[in-house]
C-alpha cells in the first residue's frame, strides 16, 4: 500500500472515529429506529469511504456526509412507505419501539417528531438536536436558507401543535438532545 493510500485511509478512520455516533444519532432521529440507524450510518460511512477523495475534497466534509444519511433515510422511508402502503406503519413501528428509560415527555416529542412531513423533521432535528444554524442546514439538506427557516418554523409549530399546545417550544429542542440508551453522550 502506498503512502498516499496509507494517509488517506488514516484519514478517513479519523473521520469515523469523530461522526460515526453524529451520524448515528442523525439515522435514529430520522428514522426513530436504532437498529436501522445503525445500519444507515454504516452504510453512508461505507459509501463515503467509496468516495473519500470526493468526500474528502468538499468544503464541509461533514455536511456531504449528513446529507448521504438524510438521502438514505429518506429512500429507507420512501421504501417502507411503499412496502407497508401507509405512513401509518411506520408511526405504529415507532410507538412500539419506545425505550423504557425515556420520560413520557420525550417520547411524545419524538413520537411527534416521527409524523412530520420529511424535510419538516429533518430542518427540525438538525436546528435543534444538532444545533446547526440555518446555513449549514441548508447546506446539508440542499434548499435555501428561507426554506430551512420556513420549514423549522412550522415543523416546531406543529410539534407544539401536536403536543397539546404546551407552550414552551424549547421542551421539543431538549427532548431531541437527549441521547437515547446506547447512542452516548
Amino acid at each position: 500500500m502506498s503512502p498516499e493510500d496509507e494517509a488517506s485511509r488514516a484519514e478517513f478512520h479519523r473521520f469515523f472515529e469523530r461522526h460515526h455516533r453524529e451520524l448515528a444519532r442523525l439515522a435514529y432521529l430520522m428514522l426513530g429506529d436504532p437498529d436501522a440507524a445503525d445500519d444507515l450510518a454504516a452504510d453512508a460511512l461505507a459509501d463515503a469511504w467509496h468516495r473519500w477523495d470526493r468526500v474528502r475534497a468538499a468544503d464541509q466534509p461533514l455536511a456531504y456526509v449528513r446529507r448521504m444519511v438524510v438521502n438514505m433515510c429518506h429512500s429507507r422511508v420512501r421504501t417502507l412507505v411503499r412496502d407497508r402502503g401507509r405512513f401509518a406503519a411506520l408511526a405504529a413501528r415507532w410507538r412500539e419501539r419506545a425505550d423504557a428509560p425515556d420520560v413520557p415527555a420525550v417520547v411524545d416529542v419524538r413520537s411527534a417528531l416521527q409524523r412530520l412531513p420529511e424535510r419538516k423533521r429533518a430542518c427540525v432535528v438538525l436546528r435543534l438536536a444538532f444545533d446547526l444554524s440555518e446555513q449549514e442546514t441548508a447546506r446539508v439538506l440542499g434548499v435555501s436558507v428561507g426554506t430551512v427557516k420556513s420549514q423549522t418554523s412550522r415543523g416546531v409549530a406543529e410539534l407544539v401543535r401536536m403536543l397539546g399546545g404546551r407552550d414552551d417550544p424549547a421542551v421539543a429542542g431538549a427532548a431531541l438532545r437527549t441521547e437515547r440508551p446506547g447512542m452516548g453522550a
